[in-house]
């Protein structure tokens, strides 16, 4: 029998979710899951479908731990399924009017919330990190504000989700501002299931899903447009995704270290971005910027923002 490969810490909950973040994020042949366990204590399970680099993944930890203490421990497990072990069990996560859940917990979902089902798969984003949380609040706040859009006369998007990963935040951008989507991702498994996921959450005719490597291809402007990366790659690409935001469009940026996020608000200022709100959740930075707005020559344009 084939076996898989596992390693688990224990960690206090912030540094178990930022850990398991930073491998999901990093590690392409791995799954990592954060999760409180019976006695309430936190722990973090990274599980590789080959034999992983210990040196390597024991650096990233130590990365994202930073000052806390973990105890790494590899082990090799019998076969089974383990990008469904390691998310299962998983609650319905809440975000402003938004509920992220799995098939078993479909009957759970008020008829007042917008419900998007993302089941486990290989394809980030199941909105259980504090960065996927902290853009889904962004994006809450960002609807209330906004009124509905019509499909543009070019044919293009008035959403911009890059590195979008399971779709979750273009679909639920899509479904409550009721406005066509692009969704982008590098890796060509996260854009076949983020098309899979806008099919089966009713978005399929907004969101639109096309691999792409960050900004490379991508032409004109956006009402509204999420970077859920981390820091590295928001700073490369201040300068492109700022010329894509609309005047008066906001950009939300996530993937951030509370530490990171000056470096960030930085680097877009320095495009003409304003920073409008913070937001930390979880033991991470999500922000919420906009374009200003040059003075319309005619009536008023709408906005999200």
């Amino acid at each position: 029998m084939a076996s898989s490969f596992v390693a688990r810490l224990t960690a206090d909950e912030t540094t178990a979710k930022r850990v398991a973040h930073v491998i999901s994020e990093t590690i392409d042949a791995a799954v990592a899951s954060a999760f409180e366990s019976v006695d309430g204590a936190w722990a973090a399970e990274l599980h590789f479908s080959a034999p992983p680099d210990e040196e390597a993944v024991r650096a990233l930890v130590a990365s994202a731990a930073g000052d806390s203490k973990v105890d790494l421990q590899f082990a090799t497990v019998a076969e089974r399924d383990w990008v469904a072990a390691s998310l299962e069990g998983l609650k319905p996560v809440r975000a402003g009017r938004f509920a992220v859940h799995g098939a078993h917990d479909r009957a759970g979902i008020a008829a007042n919330e917008i419900g998007i089902e993302i089941e486990a798969a290989l394809a980030f984003g199941t909105g259980h990190h504090g960065t996927t949380r902290g853009c889904l609040v962004a994006l809450d706040a960002l609807a209330k504000k906004a009124k509905p859009r019509a499909r543009r006369r070019d044919g293009g998007n008035h959403i911009l989700d890059l590195g979008t990963g399971s779709g979750l935040l273009a679909i639920a951008a899509a479904r409550s501002l009721r406005s066509p989507a692009l969704a982008t991702d590098i890796d060509p498994v996260a854009v076949a299931a983020a098309r899979s996921n806008a099919r089966s959450n009713r978005a399929g005719a907004l969101v639109s899903v096309r691999r792409a490597v960050g900004t490379r291809g991508l032409h004109g402007r956006y009402a509204l447009i999420f970077a859920n990366i981390l820091l590295g790659p928001l700073l490369r690409m201040a300068a492109p995704l700022a010329r894509l935001a609309a005047p008066g469009g906001a950009v939300v940026l996530s993937g951030l270290l509370p530490s990171h996020a000056n470096a960030a608000i930085a680097a877009y200022r320095a495009q003409g971005l304003v920073l409008e709100r913070r937001l930390l959740l979880d033991g991470w930075a999500t922000l919420i910027l906009q374009r200003p707005r040059r003075k319309p020559a005619g009536p008023k344009a709408k906005r999200f923002a």
